[in-house]
């Protein structure tokens, strides 16, 4: 199982199939590296060489105590970049995930990266403020974080047979088979990381890791997130960063790599090769 270990003494799991140039995924709470399978295949079935971790206390990277915050999260995909000597890649963070990216620019630079996704991303700030009126107010996240606490694996299959993907939503048909595989991908981290990566992913404002990038940025949203709200987040990053191009998707879920994978994998594509959409 391949692993690298980060100065502090973490062992991160990770996955690296293909030649060519890199893709690297950074996936959402509270899930793991698995979540990106569908789009691993696919761009390694397109000539590129694709690479996902499990964060630190998520799927198969050491349940460690402590370290479950964002500038730990970079630092151990700084960690991951250097061990694998990536060069010229492309970095796409899902969900927390993005805040990880972004974080990951910030404090580490755009030596080694070539262009930047974001998809259903926290950044630069989903709380609810006077300046984000869309945003999710404080009780939300506390409330999160009580549901985990209280029963972690009933909290997990709500969010996934719910909000997630969106199949709350009439005329949606449920998948069990995603619904389980998320449930599956929760229940295989520790409690204590993914309790913390709440405040995490909920707690930062990466405006000012936003500004620093200047490759370009694709950000992806779909306008009916109900975990990540669209008008808090997307035109917002769009604007921050210093080359964005923003897609909105018209009644697409928070999870939408998953359930419209076709969709998301054809537009990355496209990015990915020629800086635009088709």
């Amino acid at each position: 199982m391949p692993t690298t270990t980060t100065p502090d003494g973490t062992k991160i799991f990770y996955k690296d199939w293909g030649s060519g140039q890199p893709v690297v995924f950074s996936h959402g709470w509270p899930l793991s590296s698995d979540d990106w399978d569908n789009q691993m295949l696919f761009f390694r079935n397109q000539g590129f060489r694709v690479i996902a971790h499990d964060r630190r206390g998520h799927g198969r990277s050491a349940h460690v105590a402590d370290g479950h915050d964002m500038n730990h999260y970079a630092d151990d995909l700084a960690a991951l970049t250097e061990h694998l000597d990536l060069r010229d890649a492309v970095h796409v963070g899902h969900s927390a995930g993005g805040g990880e990216v972004a974080r990951y620019l910030g404090r580490h630079g755009e030596s080694r990266v070539a262009k930047v996704v974001f998809i259903s991303a926290v950044v630069p700030d989903m709380r609810l403020s006077d300046a984000v009126p869309d945003g999710q107010p404080p009780e939300h996240f506390a409330g999160m974080r009580t549901a985990l606490a209280a029963n972690r694996s009933e909290f997990y299959r709500t969010v996934a047979a719910g909000p997630f993907y969106g199949f709350n939503r009439g005329g949606v048909e449920p998948s069990e088979a995603i619904i389980e595989n998320w449930w599956r991908q929760g229940m295989s981290g520790a409690a204590n990381a993914q309790y913390d990566c709440i405040y995490a992913f909920a707690g930062e404002d990466y405006t000012e890791d936003l500004k620093k990038i200047t490759v370009p940025v694709l950000v992806m949203h779909g306008d009916d997130d109900q975990i990540v709200p669209y008008g808090a987040t997307a035109p917002r990053t769009a604007e921050l960063v210093q080359n964005g191009m923003l897609k909105t998707y018209a009644g697409f879920p928070h999870g939408m790599p998953t359930t419209q994978a076709d969709t998301i994998n054809a537009d990355l594509l496209a990015f990915i090769r020629s800086g635009h959409l088709s």
